[in-house]
């Protein structure tokens, strides 16, 4: 399982990004998901969301200021941020899921800085 992601970068607060999550197309895996790590801080989880169904699952950080999408032609997920506040400063990375939705392979991740 490759994953590649992107779109992330510097953005002032209450801008909005769109984050995306490219994965090999041999990639088998129950659904995607995306999680979060701030500097001395735990990886966090964000949103998943599984190939089959519309049916988005998002964790509290950003409930509210984000919305997960699929692509499954292009096998790419997508995270739309909104509303960024600088406690949002933090390396976005995707994630391929098994059916309990844990994490099986992990993408390199992206950094999104919020800046004041």
């Amino acid at each position: 399982v490759q994953l590649q992601a992107s779109g992330g970068g510097l953005v002032q607060a209450g801008g909005s990004l769109r984050l995306s999550c490219a994965a090999s197309p041999r990639t088998s895996s129950y659904g995607m998901g995306w999680f979060r790590q701030a500097p001395g801080k735990e990886r966090e989880f964000v949103a998943a969301i599984n190939w089959s169904d519309d049916s988005p699952y998002y964790g509290d950080s950003l409930k509210g200021r984000s919305t997960i999408a699929r692509d499954n032609t292009k096998k790419t997920v997508y995270l739309q941020l909104s509303s960024l506040k600088p406690e949002d400063t933090a390396v976005y990375y995707c994630a391929a899921l098994s059916g309990s939705w844990s994490p099986i392979s992990w993408g390199q991740g992206t950094q999104v800085t919020v800046s004041s």
